[in-house]
């Protein structure tokens, strides 16, 4: 006889890691999976300056010690992607390359990823001066030019974060006031490195082997300017990684899980935490409430 879960989690990001703790303490017999490395988006940020209790952290710190954390607690991770899930019937089934697992609950934890804004030389130059993640990638354009592209929180940590190597960062806003915080917006004008292009869109990616220069449509004049810079990096939002759902919890028309206050889906026993559920605030304190919260719940559906 098949083996049948209490609980399966998908997506070890902060939302997966905090509902592993809860699961573990709770002493539910459950499996976490996780696609490729353990952390989650927060991973990549270059520092988190509001979780309760811990002071001027990276994201990579802060993950690790999530991931510890949990790891202290007996939790395991197993990296191992999932395809598709089935929840038409009462026991879910959750399915990767390798094993069909049984469940009797889901806890959707996968985050969301960067968005790709669609331009003519994006794709081509990706990876040879195309980037998502500024603290991935931000020590190779030490002393060089480089542009972000968008206007909330990650644009501006992205512009403050290049500002340390770079030697100019541009940052390309198609508004005339920034999205994110006032704080980061402070001290990224304080930067004198730093310099804001407003009303402006990113119309073309160009160079030959590596990326030279783009093209920037002006939208108070309708004229089209060219930039030289050797860095371009994306920072304009992100999209749910809910592909493999195939529709089958109700979505919203951006493709987020759409939840109860208990973080639990239009199917019974499956439930969305952190990122990739539809919410007004997506930060990390929210995504381990969520874990928390959804666990709560599972242990009353069982």
């Amino acid at each position: 006889m098949e083996k049948i879960y209490d609980l399966i989690i998908i997506g070890a990001g902060p939302a997966g890691i905090g509902a592993s703790i809860y699961a573990q303490r709770a002493m539910l017999d459950f499996l976490f999976l996780e696609k490729w490395l353990p952390g989650g988006e927060i991973a990549s940020t270059y520092e988190v300056e509001n979780y309760p209790g811990i002071n001027h952290v990276s994201g990579m710190e802060l993950s690790n010690r999530m991931i510890e954390h949990a790891q202290d607690l007996g939790v395991n991770i197993k990296i191992e992607g999932v395809e598709s899930i089935d929840v038409s019937q009462e026991i879910k089934k959750v399915i990767t390359r390798k094993n069909t697992y049984l469940s009797k609950t889901i806890i959707i934890a996968t985050g969301a990823s960067a968005r790709r804004l669609g331009v003519k030389g994006e794709d081509e130059f990706y990876g040879r001066g195309v980037s998502y993640c500024a603290t991935c990638d931000g020590t190779l354009y030490k002393d060089k030019v480089v542009a972000v592209v968008g206007g909330g929180d990650v644009a501006v940590e992205d512009a403050i974060y290049l500002s340390r190597m770079a030697k100019k960062v541009y940052l390309i806003h198609r508004r005339d006031q920034l999205r994110a915080v006032k704080t980061l917006q402070e001290k990224m004008f304080s930067i004198d490195k730093v310099e804001v292009i407003w009303n402006a869109t990113l119309s073309e990616i160009k160079g030959s082997d590596l990326v030279e220069e783009i093209m920037i449509h002006h939208k108070d004049t309708s004229n089209v300017s060219s930039l030289k810079v050797e860095g371009v990096f994306m920072a304009v939002g992100m999209d749910p990684n809910t592909d493999f759902l195939n529709g089958q919890v109700e979505m919203d028309q951006g493709k987020w899980i759409v939840t109860d206050e208990n973080c639990e889906t239009s199917v019974k026993g499956v439930f969305a935490a952190g990122d990739v559920r539809r919410k007004a605030l997506r930060q990390v304190i929210t995504g381990v409430a969520d874990g928390a919260i959804a666990v709560f719940a599972v242990e009353k559906y069982i």
